[in-house]
């Protein structure tokens, strides 16, 4: 049998061991969100624990984004920051110090079903655990979620259908602007000129251009079940 050299790295595989522990981590950190947030809702602790994820979630980030854009790791293809993960955690790190609503329906509905679709179907490749490019995808991807699990459950905002309105013309504007960039730069930020290389959910929806169709579709009915809920129960309690 070979012996693999230990200075051999292992490629990223989805759903071997490091994607299974970050998939464990991430439901722990909701759950203890969750779980603790009736506790501090509305409180001074709240507010201030928020002011702290703000700040984390812009220390965790822009270094990596100046990285990417630096001369020796830029590439036109992936170190943008158009993607809707560049644009959220930016939403979310201002709904965490402001508390804005505006930005706090774009971190509830990107970070509820765009960053579980990501982990899920993960477009990610090169080195597993501890990479630069592991690093930040994983840890891009757990803050937001946590984000908007935080300003819904220790803070105390709540979705409503203007914040579901809004966040449908933002993701719509944001995907025909980057369609028209991709066919000008050739290259395919989020994924609307054609389906990433990976497997993911894309695959079950059609060929382009009608799995953007169905996504769409897919997506404004997944984002309407978030919001219903909430906007029931106010109406009942009124």
């Amino acid at each position: 049998m070979p012996v693999r050299p230990l200075s051999a790295e292992r490629s990223f595989a989805a759903y071997g061991a490091s994607h299974w522990i970050v998939l464990a981590v991430l439901a722990a950190g909701v759950v203890l969100l969750a779980r603790f947030g009736g506790r501090y809702r509305g409180t001074p602790t709240a507010a201030r624990a928020g002011r702290v994820f703000a700040v984390v979630l812009v220390a965790f980030h822009l270094p990596i984004l100046v990285y990417d854009l630096s001369p020796a790791r830029f590439d036109i293809q992936h170190s943008l920051p158009f993607q809707i993960s560049d644009l959220v955690w930016m939403a979310a790190a201002w709904a965490l110090w402001t508390h804005q609503q505006w930005a706090y329906g774009l971190t509830y509905y990107w970070g509820l079903t765009l960053a579980p679709q990501a982990m899920i179907t993960p477009a990610l490749q090169g080195p597993d655990a501890l990479s630069i490019d592991f690093v930040s995808f994983w840890g891009q991807h757990l803050l937001v979620l946590w984000a908007a699990v935080y300003l819904t459950w220790w803070v105390g905002m709540r979705p409503t259908w203007r914040s579901f309105a809004l966040a449908a013309v933002v993701t719509v504007a944001w995907g025909l602007a980057m369609l028209a960039f991709n066919a000008a730069a050739g290259t395919n930020y989020l994924f609307v000129s054609r389906k990433p290389d990976n497997p993911s959910l894309l695959d079950l929806m059609g060929g382009w251009p009608w799995y953007l169709g169905v996504e769409l579709v897919v997506g404004l009915a997944a984002w309407a079940l978030l919001t219903w809920p909430w906007t029931r129960s106010r109406a009942l309690t009124a």
